[in-house]
């Protein structure tokens, strides 16, 4: 694989559910390096519980789409909460973050002022979410969760056209993820979280083990 960035600067991190019960240490690891570094971390939190309980509600109480969506949105601001609680980290509502070290957006104001180009469904959730705060920084955008990366067919795959991944089998993404890098041109690093050494050298420049998924035509 090749590099996956030049310029490391700003990092947006989407820090999914799955991790919660290790996701304090990983915080202020992370809050460390950046910090060392002079680094410009945002954390978006995924839904976690929170947002499975609005999927159920949905199912019982028979609620529109978009009211969904934006409940969701606010599931993923209790899951910062608890993120800030547990790490010490701040929360931001604000996007042009640039000093070191790591803020957790909580995003329900600046989505409900201006989500363009976001879809309100399920498809679109908090991994498509961090690749477009993650195209309005400018940051690299890496994923964590509670697996290595993408499998296709029972094995991990170390990178992949954005245009290969969508339609395919269920992965660790969301589906709205796919259509949206290749239409911005950009690239995800999707690697496991309970690792803490894979994230630090992704934060690093370097090429860790888990899925690099590239969104410009390998055409």
């Amino acid at each position: 694989m090749n590099s996956i960035m030049t310029d490391n600067s700003r990092v947006v991190i989407k820090l999914g559910g799955s991790l919660m019960d290790c996701a304090s240490p990983l915080i202020r690891k992370v809050n460390d390096i950046a910090c060392q570094d002079l680094q410009s971390v945002l954390i978006i939190p995924g839904g976690a519980v929170f947002a499975d309980n609005v999927r159920g509600f949905q199912e019982i109480s028979g609620i529109s789409g978009d009211a969904a969506h934006w409940m969701a949105i606010l599931a993923m601001e209790q899951y910062a909460y608890y993120l800030s609680d547990i790490s010490g980290v701040p929360l931001t509502n604000d996007l042009e973050i640039h000093e070191p070290g790591v803020n957790i957006l909580l995003p329900y104001t600046i989505l409900h002022k201006d989500d363009s180009g976001l879809e309100h469904s399920w498809d679109v959730t908090s991994d498509t979410i961090s690749a477009w705060v993650a195209q309005r920084t400018g940051s690299m955008l890496v994923k964590v969760t509670d697996v290595d990366g993408i499998y296709l067919d029972g094995e991990l795959v170390q990178q992949i056209y954005a245009g290969d991944l969508a339609g395919s089998e269920e992965t660790c993404v969301d589906k709205g993820l796919s259509a949206f890098l290749m239409t911005h041109g950009m690239d995800c690093m999707v690697l496991n979280g309970r690792y803490f050494d894979r994230v630090i050298e992704a934060l690093k420049g370097g090429v860790p083990w888990g899925t690099l998924i590239y969104g410009k035509s390998k055409f």
